[in-house]
């Protein structure tokens, strides 16, 4: 199974790494990113990841830059107090990979997947309630809108009530198990998607907080950001493209402002500190998708961080 990272060649592009720069990795995973950008420029590169497996990983990457890559545990949401502690208060740029890596995904063990049976535990670290945990202890009404919110799942209160029905009878611990009691109640998508594709989503997202960690990401990545910085970011659903572009957008002074007939639309806007790299999503290449059907659904944005403010 190949663990290439997703539209590699436009995050290099975006990012446009350059000798003695600083950077950061907030999403390390595979160390995919992080290789290239230290084989782009003769800069030094922070990286972060919470999955401890990932961490080891990267202690060999580490080794073939000496000096120039350093491995934080912990997430990416806490970005700002992560390096600060070891006195970096301003970057160059930084790289955010959104969801789970493909070690994660492929490993039975971690209960990310339904391709193949495993505790149904989805933590991307190693601290807080599993999936099964959650399964079991969430009321039908907190099921229901965790699958509505999270998972975008039309048949939502169904599947919670499905969920209630099954645990009562016995435990929900295994990925195989909680997978046939979704595909038993929604019916099959005309897309060809597994129907339990999106209570798995939700399920995940809920267990690692990820669209929290992502908003506290963005605001810290804007914050570290010095002027020229770029910030690129890579999302996977629709639910991360949305923050991520809301973000941005309203970062480079593009939102929407008041009505006319509103009063606080006589007074001037503050000029934008930040600059739209993108205008729209980038999607990666036919040729891409044909070789990693996992990067079939990726969107890339990134922002600037301006020299000086806009006039």
């Amino acid at each position: 199974m190949s663990h290439s990272p997703v539209m590699l060649p436009e995050v290099l592009e975006h990012l446009a790494p350059r000798d003695g720069a600083a950077y950061l990795d907030g999403t390390f995973g595979g160390g995919g990113y992080a290789a290239a950008i230290l084989q782009r420029a003769a800069c030094t590169l922070w990286a972060i990841d919470r999955d401890p497996a990932a961490l080891r990983r990267g202690a060999e990457l580490a080794r073939r830059f000496p000096g120039r890559l350093h491995l934080l545990p912990g997430k990416f949401g806490d970005m700002l107090a992560l390096l600060q502690a070891h006195g970096v208060t301003a970057l160059d740029g930084v790289v955010l990979d959104l969801g789970v890596s493909s070690f994660q995904l492929d490993d039975p063990l971690r209960g990310f997947s339904f391709r193949a049976d495993g505790p149904l535990d989805m933590r991307m670290g190693e601290e807080g309630p599993t999936a099964a945990a959650l399964v079991a202890t969430l009321d039908e009404g907190e099921l229901a809108d965790m699958l509505f919110e999270l998972g975008e799942e039309r048949h939502s209160r169904r599947v919670a009530r499905a969920i209630v029905l099954a645990r009562a009878a016995a435990p929900i611990t295994s990925t195989a198990q909680l997978a046939e009691i979704v595909r038993k109640t929604v019916p099959p998508d005309r897309s060809g998607i597994d129907p339990a594709t999106r209570s798995f989503q939700a399920l995940r997202i809920r267990v690692n907080d990820e669209l929290g960690e992502i908003s506290r990401a963005l605001d810290s990545a804007a914050a570290l950001l010095a002027p020229g910085g770029r910030l690129v970011v890579v999302s996977f659903h629709s639910l991360e493209d949305r923050l991520v572009k809301r973000f941005m957008v309203s970062a480079a002074g593009r939102a929407g402002g008041p009505s006319r007939h509103d009063p606080a639309g006589l007074r001037p806007r503050a000029a934008a500190r930040f600059g739209l790299l993108t205008a729209r999503a980038v999607r990666p290449s036919a040729g891409e998708v044909h070789q990693n059907p996992r990067a079939r659904s990726a969107r890339l944005r990134a922002l600037l961080r301006l020299e000086a403010a806009a006039a």
